[in-house]
């Protein structure tokens, strides 16, 4: 018998409707649950696709060092599928990142390089690249790798438009790379041109896991703004709050990004009607309960 492995436990994921937040509605509302993915995120498609394809190139063989800025999410998965390939993982991140997270990226073996808050993510990305540079190993870039999008759309797209049966009609996602809202966004549009694709930044001033305002320098090569219909700026305190809310209302323990990707497609719900909208939840809440998000 063919047993699989834990990579192949990447992907296809839960789709459940929310049940009490959308109050009296015409429109269902259906989260994608991408903590049940091994390493906790939807950051575990395109971590193990940035490897698979660099390998298929011939870029990398097992025992390679490879080097990856994060905040968070991609760095744990990244370290998750080293540890299932064999290789170095070397991850440099902001020093505030909660202890959570630092914890899981060493727990799977990976090596963390911090960098100070005020350096934040641009830092960390610019000192990946001038290792690269050094020889110290290879960037795999997540910011600017075309198989991260290509993850997505080779399976969390599909999956949902299986899931709904095609009926979905928006599809709400926090951007931070980009990755999913791109990968997702282009083969959901392929199917049915009139599916809104809808992207998630913070408010001047919000800081929110998972979701950023890139600075021009720093926008992610692999983002395509036009094929985002529309864009909801998403404040801090709104995204915390309704992150509660999900965990204490619906069960759902989750992240500030989902919890700001679900309260923008509730705000999305009270402008339309007989909708199918399907947001994305990142990843878990425990890895942020040293920050004090679900204190009373």
């Amino acid at each position: 018998m063919d047993y699989p492995t834990i990579a192949d436990c990447v992907g296809n994921t839960p789709l459940i409707k929310l049940q009490r937040l959308p109050g009296d509605t015409s429109n269902t509302i259906l989260l994608k649950l991408e903590g049940n993915n091994p390493a906790g995120s939807v950051k575990d498609r395109p971590a193990l696709s940035m490897i698979n394809h660099a390998e298929a190139r011939g870029q990398i063989k097992p025992g390679d060092t490879l080097i990856e800025a994060t905040s968070g999410n991609t760095g744990i998965a990244l370290a998750m599928a080293a540890a299932i390939k064999g290789y170095r993982m070397i991850l440099i991140m902001p020093d505030s990142a909660t202890a959570e997270r630092k914890a899981s990226m060493t727990a799977y073996g990976a090596e963390l390089i911090l960098v100070s808050a005020e350096e934040g993510m641009e830092g960390a990305r610019d000192l990946a690249l001038q290792m690269q540079t050094e020889g110290r190993g290879l960037v795999l870039n997540q910011f600017a790798n075309a198989d991260n999008p290509l993850a997505h759309y080779e399976g969390t797209g599909p999956e949902i438009w299986q899931q709904t049966a095609g009926e979905i009609t928006h599809f709400v996602s926090s951007m931070g790379t980009t990755g999913t809202i791109m990968g997702c966004g282009r083969f959901l549009k392929e199917q049915k041109p009139e599916i809104q694709i809808v992207g998630l930044q913070p408010t001047d001033g919000s800081s929110i896991p998972g979701i950023r305002r890139w600075p021009q320098a720093y926008l992610p090569k692999i983002f395509v703004p036009e094929e985002v219909d529309l864009v909801i700026d998403m404040d801090q305190r709104e995204a915390e709050e309704m992150t509660r809310r999900l965990a204490r209302e619906e069960g759902i323990f989750c992240g500030v990004s989902s919890g700001g990707a679900v309260a923008g497609a509730l705000r999305l719900s009270c402008q339309v009607e007989n909708a199918i909208i399907v947001a994305i939840i990142c990843d878990r809440g425990d890895r942020y309960l040293s920050s004090g998000l679900f204190n009373q």
